[in-house]
């Protein structure tokens, strides 16, 4: 019995020896280290593998096309647009603009020469403080008389000085009072004229307005600008022209006979001259009260429903405006081109459904620029995929980079 007593004695576990030993959470710390790091290593991994594709969404509209009561014919116009000059006369040493390159708001156009603006401002600077340390003399010098003043009435009051002696006091004390009074206005002054040389100095460099893009450069570096002509054709007058490309819209003269056909926010089709094939939805925005007495004709301002990169400033467009429309109205779903494929000669889009691709056939209708209706196959509001789609399968894992 004692053998059996010393044995099981023996088996026990020496846990104050276990916990002194911290090899093992060591080991153990390690290991769930290395486990976490190759987890996010792999999942790293497998989202570099998912491809990204870029999809748009399926756009909805009415179908219909009123009746045409009235054709016009005009040009497409920004409602803003500036030529952008300086507020001074000077010499161009850098122009940062080219045609074609999109600005925006506070951006840096162009920088005059300032060698005589900074020179201005630092012989400002050196009057104001010139008046500063005038000003502190005669402060100080306003203090002592009035300490003699003081003295001179005591010694009057004692009958030990004269009253001559105290007016000359009070005269010089009055006097550097008036004189502390005058330097303090010229201080005024003189940092008001440095404020003055500082903003002539800023205006030396072109701000962008607005944002926009940039359709002429009108000066080059060398080159003598100025806020007004001067005249002789040597001095340019501005740096460059801008234009909101969001502010486009279509201007058309509407004989006076025939105004009262038009309506505020009637529909119009606009078909610019570049692109007779393309038919861009439109609405009236107003009727411009006024009319041409040389030409008979009021002036109509129309406002495209959706802009487009390819509409640009001063492109002739013919423009129908429509009245009620005519036949079954219904609902109109439209996609781009570039995601209809062509598949075991059937029209197939991909859809994105989650995170995963869904091969779908579909039923297109009649196209319209970059755009083609599509009558069956897709709903409102679904992700059609447009770019990325190499290689790719149904069912396919993708990730997706929203594009319009």
């Amino acid at each position: 019995m004692a053998n059996v007593s010393e044995r099981l004695h023996e088996l026990r576990i020496d846990r104050g020896t276990a916990e002194r030993n911290p090899r093992r959470w060591v080991w153990m710390v390690v290991i769930l280290l290395m486990a976490g790091a190759a987890f996010a290593g792999w999942r790293w991994w497998m989202q570099a593998q998912v491809p990204t594709v870029r999809a748009v969404t399926v756009q909805e509209s009415v179908s219909g096309r009123g009746t045409a009561v009235l054709n016009a014919s005009g040009y497409v116009t920004a409602r803003r647009k500036a030529t952008v000059s300086s507020k001074v006369t000077g010499k161009v040493v850098e122009v940062l603009v080219e045609e074609g390159m999109p600005v925006k708001q506070g951006q840096v156009l162009a920088r005059l020469d300032d060698t005589l603006p900074r020179a201005s401002l630092a012989l400002a600077e050196a009057q104001l403080e010139a008046s500063r340390r005038a000003l502190a003399e005669t402060e100080v010098r306003l203090r002592e008389a009035n300490i003699n003043l003081h003295r001179a009435r005591a010694l009057v009051a004692e009958g030990v000085a004269r009253q001559a002696d105290l007016d000359t006091a009070e005269a010089e004390a009055d006097a550097l009072a008036a004189r502390l009074a005058m330097e303090r206005e010229q201080a005024a002054v003189a940092e008001r004229q440095v404020g003055l040389r500082r903003r002539e100095l800023e205006d030396t460099v072109i701000y962008a307005p607005f944002s926009g893009v940039a359709v002429s450069k009108d000066a080059q570096p060398g080159e003598m600008i100025s806020p007004v002509s001067a005249g002789g054709g040597f001095t340019r007058t501005g740096i460059c022209t801008l234009v909101d490309m969001r502010s486009l819209e279509i201007e058309v003269d509407v004989n006076e006979s025939y105004i009262a056909r038009v309506k505020p926010r009637q529909r119009v089709e606009a078909i610019l001259d570049a692109y007779p094939d393309w038919r861009i939805p439109a609405r009236v925005i107003t009727t411009v009260p006024t009319a041409d007495r040389q030409k008979a004709t009021v002036r109509v301002r129309i406002g495209f429903e959706q802009l487009n990169p390819r509409i640009l400033p001063d492109m002739g467009v013919k423009v129908t405006f429509l009245g009620e429309i005519t036949g079954e109205v219904r609902q109109r779903l439209t996609i781009p081109r570039a995601a209809v494929r062509q598949e075991e000669g059937r029209d197939i889009v991909y859809v994105v459904t989650g995170d995963r691709l869904e091969r779908r056939a579909i039923t297109l209708g009649a196209a319209s620029g970059d755009s083609v209706e599509v009558t069956a196959g897709l709903t409102a509001g679904e992700l059609v995929v447009v770019e990325g789609l190499e290689n790719l399968k149904d069912g396919a894992r993708v990730r997706v980079q929203a594009g319009a």
